[in-house]
Parts: structure tokens; C-alpha cells; sequence
């Protein structure tokens, strides 16, 4: 019936429910960024802080994880726009030529070296949902992001216009190795502070961000010489 309270939801309701939900998005995020390990970030200490009960984050999300996943994503989406943002400035600026392999490889790894120095950036809700799903129960939950590479293939097209040479696979792989100094650059600083006697400040994204460019931009602007003893690749195209 119509007018039967009991079973149609009302709108105040509605409202009710949909700030519940925003504010324990926002209390799981700011608990993520300040939390030392992803276990304390519990279901108590984010009801809490959103002024919610404890049975709200079962029965708006699901599960903890659910929200978690929810919140990383939210954050995920935000890096990777910013570096589409990135890769499509560098592409407009140096129209109707290729955009620079530099320019390519900063808007690649650039953001994610620049939010692991910032604590204001949400890349400590990254690394903690990457702990929480590497230890989850249900790793199915966070598989669209950890599998996530659509990204990723976008560059594939620019690298190319600037290496002709290189096939789809032989970019891939590059941007695999590219994708690998910069968890380098994120997680493992203090083994390259050491490995750099201490020489660069690796505290500034940007003096990072210009040595990685530096090292891994000849994987896409040197040309392989006649004869070289190249990789076969039967895939070519």
C-alpha cells in the first residue's frame, strides 16, 4: 500500500542512510591515511569516528573489506585520472608531433612517485589496501583494481608513435620495467639512498622523477643497429 510506512522507504530515510554512508567512506579514508598498519583500521574505530553503530558498515558495504575497497578505489581513480591528465597535456603540447618519450614516462610514473612523498595524497590508502587484499580471505574483492591495467595500455599507442620500431609487445613489456622502478621509487627509497651513497635527495619527487626519466627514456628513443643481437619477437605488429 501507498501509504503503508512500514514498507516503502522515505525520503529522510533515504538521506539519512546516504550521509551514514558517506560519512563512513570519509572516516575509513582519513583512519587509512593516518594508520601505521592497515589493522587498525577497524570496524569499531571507523563507526566511531563517522558517529555511526557497528552493524553500519555490514549494512551499507557488506563487509569491511567491501568499504575498503570502496574508499581505495575512489583514491585509485583520482591517481589515475591525474595521470591521463598528465599524458593528454604532453600529447596536446607537442601536437602534431609524438609527444616526447619523457613527457610519456612522466605521466606514467610521475603521480605515484609525487602522492608516495605527500601525506596529504590518499597513496598510504593505496599500499594499505594492497596489504589488506594481499592477506584477504576474499582477494576477488579487490581484483578490479589489482588486475586493472586499461591505463596502463593507453600509453601503448604514444610509445609507439615515438618507438616505431617496437612492437605492442616489446612497449608492454617497457612499461612493465617502468612500472617496476617506480614501486622501486615508492616502497624500497632507503635501499636506493643507499645504493646512490646517499648523493640525490630522495625526498624531492621531482629530482626522482627527473633521474628515472634519465635512466629508462633510451629503452624507447635508442633504435636497435643493424645486426644487433635484438630479442625475436614473433608478434610483431
Amino acid at each position: 500500500m501507498v501509504n503503508d510506512v512500514g514498507r516503502l522507504p522515505q525520503p529522510e530515510k533515504l538521506m539519512r542512510d546516504s550521509a551514514t554512508a558517506q560519512a563512513l567512506q570519509a572516516a575509513c579514508e582519513e583512519l587509512l591515511l593516518g594508520a601505521s598498519h592497515p589493522d587498525d583500521v577497524t570496524v569499531r574505530a571507523i563507526a566511531s569516528r563517522a558517529g555511526a553503530g557497528v552493524g553500519a558498515i555490514n549494512y551499507h558495504f557488506g563487509s569491511l573489506e567491501q568499504l575498503i575497497f570502496l574508499v581505495g578505489e575512489r583514491t585509485y581513480l583520482r591517481l589515475n585520472a591525474e595521470r591521463l591528465s598528465l599524458l593528454h597535456k604532453a600529447v596536446e603540447r607537442a601536437a602534431p608531433e609524438p609527444a616526447p618519450a619523457g613527457d610519456l614516462i612522466i605521466a606514467l610514473i610521475g603521480p605515484s612517485i609525487r602522492w608516495s612523498l605527500d601525506p596529504r595524497s590518499g597513496y598510504q590508502v593505496l599500499r594499505h589496501m594492497t596489504t589488506i587484499a594481499q592477506a584477504s580471505q576474499h582477494p576477488e574483492i579487490f581484483q578490479p583494481i589489482v588486475e586493472d591495467i586499461e591505463h596502463h595500455r593507453v600509453f601503448i599507442a604514444h610509445f609507439r608513435k615515438v618507438a616505431p620500431w617496437l612492437s605492442d609487445v616489446e612497449i608492454g613489456f617497457r612499461i612493465s620495467c617502468l612500472l617496476g622502478v617506480r614501486s622501486q621509487m615508492t616502497r624500497s627509497r632507503d635501499r636506493t639512498d643507499v645504493l646512490t651513497d646517499h648523493a640525490l635527495d630522495l625526498n624531492d619527487p621531482e629530482v626522482i622523477i627527473a633521474q628515472v626519466v634519465a635512466a629508462t627514456e633510451p629503452m624507447f628513443t635508442t633504435a636497435p643497429r643493424q645486426g644487433s643481437n635484438s630479442v625475436p619477437n614473433p608478434s610483431r605488429r
